[in-house]
């Protein structure tokens, strides 16, 4: 931090302390938020990526699901300035996109129950008395 002279800006800061594949990670997530898609967050370097990405464009974050909260310090404080809850906390630190893994089937099926569940009325289920 001592050597950092930029300007501040989102852009500046992804430039100075993202790598390359940080900066990809941020493009596309932009770009899933702007087509309308899920974007599932996995682990610490992906929540700062949506971070930055969330400082570039913050609805973006209406499109994020956060799959699990780390094991590491940073990771649970990035999720806390982000406000997200994630969905599991298994204490993971493993960095292979286990937490998203893990958390796949659970929307996987929330969607499924939400698209294809049954309600009362079409299931002709009524009061009994």
């Amino acid at each position: 931090m001592e050597n950092y002279r930029g300007d501040g800006s989102p852009l500046d800061i992804i430039t100075y302390f993202g790598g390359l594949e940080m900066v990809m990670a941020v493009g596309a997530m932009l770009q899933a938020a702007e087509l309308g898609m899920v974007i599932l967050v996995d682990g610490f370097i992906m929540t700062n990526c949506i971070l930055a990405a969330s400082k570039l464009y913050p609805a973006v974050l209406d499109y994020a699901i956060f799959g699990h909260s780390g094991d590491e310090s940073g990771h649970r404080l990035v999720l806390d300035a982000l406000g997200a809850r994630p969905l599991l906390y298994f204490g993971l630190r493993l960095g292979e996109g286990t937490g998203a893994i893990c958390a796949y089937p659970l929307i996987e099926s929330a969607v499924h129950m939400i698209n294809e569940m049954d309600n009362f009325a079409h299931a002709s289920i009524t009061k009994y008395f």
